[in-house]
């Protein structure tokens, strides 16, 4: 049974995108966007992710192994974070 009390899951601010000479982020993630809204967004930007891995993986490189295993840990997230939208949207 779900709480009509409980507080909606937000997200928390966090820096990425590190400059490298000062030290200081260059974008981050804003505090109070829901979490199930970031985690469309992850799963949008998983998508896009392994699709350019996709592409790569069909040059015939030396690293295409490398390639592979980015591919699976692309996918596996990005089923991860399905999975978790699918089980916020019940």
């Amino acid at each position: 049974m779900q709480d009509d009390c409980a507080l909606p899951l937000l997200t928390t601010s966090q820096d990425f995108g590190d400059c490298g000479a000062n030290d200081k982020a260059l974008f981050s993630v804003r505090a109070g966007v829901p979490v199930k809204d970031a985690l469309v967004q992850v799963s949008l930007l998983l998508k896009c992710a392994s699709e350019t891995a996709f592409e790569r993986s069909d040059c015939g490189l030396p690293q295409r192994g490398l390639i592979g295993s980015t591919l699976h840990c692309l996918d596996s997230a990005r089923a991860l974070v399905d999975s978790v939208l699918a089980g916020l949207h019940r």
